[in-house]
């Protein structure tokens, strides 16, 4: 299906379709650390911001495979380490606090 919005127009394929659904996933990490920052009134990182960012992540990367483009690919695949890590140390940081309250 071709899509013309004036100034760009391309095909929508599956795939395309993917990429767009992992941009989406990926954007809602900001608006999702904006609004908690605007409710806490201070900056702050929620844990669902990890969630979005491997969900978005994930998605892109699998279409940077499909698109074979190793740039894409290299740092979509390093983002996602850098994800899972940090919901590793907020998980450590849960249970050493839960030790240190007994």
């Amino acid at each position: 299906m071709l899509i013309d919005l004036g100034l760009i127009a391309f095909t929508l394929t599956l795939w395309t379709a993917i990429g767009f659904l992992g941009q989406i996933f990926f954007s809602m990490r900001f608006i999702l650390q904006w609004l908690s920052s605007e409710k806490a009134r201070k900056s702050v990182m929620p844990v669902a911001f990890w969630y979005f960012s491997i969900l978005g992540g994930a998605t892109l990367l699998a279409y940077a495979i499909h698109q074979e483009d190793p740039v894409f690919i290299f740092g979509q695949a390093l983002g996602l380490i850098i994800y899972v890590r940090n919901l590793v140390l907020i998980r450590k940081e849960k249970q050493n606090a839960v030790m240190a309250a007994e």
